[in-house]
């Protein structure tokens, strides 16, 4: 598989990245994988050349970390993987068991290369802001385990554009460690991270790692599955304008020959803003389609019969399974 340069950084990753939210343990989340069926598709993405693979502490409560590290590092060398998590989410009742704190993230780097079975992080990611931590202490923070050695690079997610920039830029004040990826969510369904991160991003050099290509699955067009049996968060899409798009993109896969699970990824892996697309995988073949899909070209006459019906929606940069309203018909879309 290609390898791309993670935004300014001499750092070389797999151009697709395996998002493993979906493995761990079923007990979290009905959705969720146990080892079992989790398995055979982190050994389909190894098989496949991914190399870049995504966990968070709070993905089945470590059971991800500990899954997807284990399975790895068994059948692939350390220098060969790039391995990234994520911390801000509670992972128990402790008040200091959450957040962006210094107590929480010299804790939490530990706890998670523990279970991961590593020495260090490629990328350590806050999950979203922090509101009740400052700033300055967060970073600075982020700054000691770097120079500690646990972590090699910083990412960030989840955020509105101007918390990022300001974590960034208390990190240039004080010669500090700084943020060089942007983890966040991407497809044709939600589009409005091209307002404001996206262009950030592009200015600074800064890598776009983004989540979701088919919108939770809406996109993928598959029928009941358990992500849409168990997935509060699929309330997020499903009105006019995500039925007017999805339309759309089943259209174009018959016009192509190809699936609309196809059809959504390759336009995220296309967008001229995205490093690397993380894709989830409920079984090994959904691995083969994203392969696949990343060398799928869209024209721009197809991309824009896909975008034009987009209008814009409220920024989701939490994990609150509310449905937010479209704006008014004929309101100027994310790319103007």
């Amino acid at each position: 598989m290609e390898q791309v340069r993670f935004g300014h950084t001499g750092l070389k990753v797999s151009k697709l990245g395996l998002g493993t939210m979906s493995l761990g343990a079923s007990a979290w989340k009905g959705w969720v994988l146990d080892a079992d069926r989790a398995v055979p598709i982190l050994e389909r993405a190894l098989e496949a050349g991914i190399t870049f693979f995504d966990m968070a502490d709070w993905y089945s409560l470590g059971e991800n970390e500990r899954l997807v590290g284990r399975v790895l590092l068994e059948r692939a060398p350390r220098e060969r993987l790039v391995l990234a998590s994520k911390v801000f989410y509670p992972m128990s009742e402790a008040p200091n068991d959450r957040g962006l704190s210094r107590a929480h993230l010299m804790a939490a780097i530990d706890a998670s290369l523990a279970r991961i079975g590593a020495d260090y992080l490629d990328l350590w990611i806050v999950h979203a802001f922090d509101p009740a931590t400052p700033v300055e202490e967060t970073m600075a923070a982020l700054h000691d385990i770097v120079r500690a050695g646990k972590v090699r690079y910083l990412g960030a997610s989840t955020m509105y554009a101007w918390q990022f920039a300001a974590m960034n830029a208390a990190a240039r004040a004080n010669g500090w460690t700084e943020f060089v990826n942007m983890q966040c969510q991407l497809s044709l369904l939600y589009r409005e991270e091209e307002r404001e991160m996206l262009p950030l991003c592009r200015a600074e050099g800064i890598a776009v790692t983004t989540f979701s290509p088919l919108a939770r699955g809406y996109l993928a067009a598959a029928g009941k599955t358990d992500r849409v049996k168990y997935d509060p968060f699929l309330d997020w899409f499903g009105d006019a304008v995500d039925r007017d798009i999805a339309g759309r993109v089943g259209q174009l896969a018959r016009r192509r020959g190809l699936t609309p699970s196809h059809i959504a990824m390759a336009w995220v892996a296309g967008h001229p803003d995205v490093t690397t697309p993380l894709v989830g995988a409920d079984a090994p073949g959904h691995v083969d389609v994203a392969v696949e899909a990343a060398g799928v070209e869209l024209t721009a006459d197809e991309r824009a019969f896909l975008e034009e019906a987009y209008r814009p929606a409220d920024v989701i940069n939490d994990y609150v399974p509310v449905r937010r309203p479209r704006a008014a018909e004929g309101a100027e879309t994310a790319r103007s």
